[in-house]
């Protein structure tokens, strides 16, 4: 089944859709989402992509993230996202957009507009093998440590939103 996504201007207003892979080839900006997630250790779920991903397999990133469906809202579409790669759900809370652009070795561009959820977890995983080869849960200076020490292996948008995360989270605590 091909999957559209929805086109957007870079207020997010919706302009158009497109299957997701011919959006990723003429790196055409694009409604996206990702979500963090807790555990009341205030540790930072983080998953391995899956080996098989048509990008960025094997790579270290945020629990989940992907593309609303057209008609779908985007916080539907990201705790859909999270029972299907992660096997759970759990209240999200909105945190923040902002816009990437990578290029990728094979071609694909991700442009995106993308919305930040945050939730608090604690029970168990049960990982979608075609989304999700592994995970961790590390704090939040452990994931700073990697992101220095092990740059190579973390997603290009986890380097962008990981840094912009944390101002948001500074900020949640000094309000």
């Amino acid at each position: 089944m091909k999957q559209e996504v929805v086109l957007v201007n870079e207020l997010d207003e919706a302009i158009g859709r497109m299957e997701k892979m011919e959006a990723h080839q003429k790196a055409l900006l694009h409604r996206a989402f990702s979500v963090f997630i807790f555990n009341s250790q205030n540790e930072m779920l983080l998953q391995q992509r899956a080996f098989s991903k048509y990008h960025s397999g094997g790579l270290w990133s945020n629990a989940c993230c992907s593309h609303p469906f057209p008609e779908e809202e985007v916080m539907t579409g990201a705790c859909r996202r999270l029972q299907e790669e992660m096997g759970f759900t759990t209240e999200l809370k909105k945190a923040f957009t902002f816009t990437y652009k990578a290029v990728f070795d094979n071609g694909l561009t991700e442009y995106e507009f993308d919305h930040v959820f945050m939730g608090i977890y604690d029970g168990p995983l049960l990982l979608n093998a075609e989304e999700v080869h592994d995970y961790k849960f590390l704090s939040v200076q452990q994931v700073e440590k990697e992101l220095k020490e092990n740059a190579s292996a973390y997603t290009a948008w986890f380097h962008i939103a990981f840094p912009k995360l944390q101002l948001w989270l500074q900020h949640q605590l000094n309000n």
